[in-house]
């Protein structure tokens, strides 16, 4: 079996969410993976995902929103939202095929910085080039192609259980010198070149620390 991961993104002003904009322009709040997603019956959208930072003001704006049929948030300043939601022309399209398709969508799919999505496809190179050839000639999508290969599921094991900041906080430790012997920086040098405080800093390497060893242990 081979995998594909990639970037994904609307090629206009569009989104995969309709409240994306809004959750990527507010700054107290990061979205981090999704967990599942699934087109339901009468054409809403069932979304599972992760997020951090004021859960308070994530509650308002899913409140206030006129797509949003429900939703239930559980967590502190790390959550999980469940929401349903009337999703986006290309969303929808997009949730279509993956139905019809030969390929299966390896999950938490995680957000990038700029609101596309990576996600790391499953399946053979001829259902890849079938999907990226026909989704972006008739959809308003890009691919951005960053990494295939065999699929070894031991060896993905650890960028499954981690999200996108997680990955981001512990790869600018590692980097610093942050776990050399003896340590090369402090938790605020983490922090300062994150942009976060070095209280979020620290629980975001627990909880990796927490993540990685009950998998070793399993």
């Amino acid at each position: 079996m081979r995998y594909l991961t990639v970037h994904v993104r609307p090629t206009d002003e569009g989104t995969f969410h309709p409240l994306a904009k809004q959750l990527v322009d507010e700054p107290s709040i990061t979205r981090e993976a999704i967990r599942s997603v699934e087109l339901l019956a009468d054409g809403t959208v069932l979304l599972f995902a992760e997020g951090s930072g004021d859960r308070n003001r994530y509650e308002e704006i899913m409140e206030s929103s006129e797509f949003v049929i429900d939703y239930l948030v559980s967590g502190g300043d790390q959550w999980l939202a469940v929401s349903q939601f009337e999703p986006t022309d290309t969303t929808r399209r997009m949730l279509e095929r993956q139905r019809e398709s030969d390929l299966i969508i390896e999950t938490p799919i995680h957000f990038n910085a700029d609101g596309s999505l990576r996600v790391t496809y499953l399946g053979s190179d001829k259902a890849f080039q079938k999907l990226v050839q026909k989704d972006t000639e008739e959809l308003p999508i890009t691919y951005e192609v960053t990494e295939t290969g065999e699929y070894v599921p031991d060896e993905a094991a650890f960028t499954r259980i981690l999200t996108m900041r997680q990955r981001e906080v512990l790869k600018t430790a590692v980097e610093m010198g942050y776990y050399s012997v003896p340590r090369e920086s402090t938790l605020d040098d983490v922090a300062a070149v994150v942009g976060i405080a070095p209280t979020t800093a620290g629980d975001h390497l627990r909880k990796v620390e927490e993540r990685v060893f009950e998998s070793l242990v399993r």
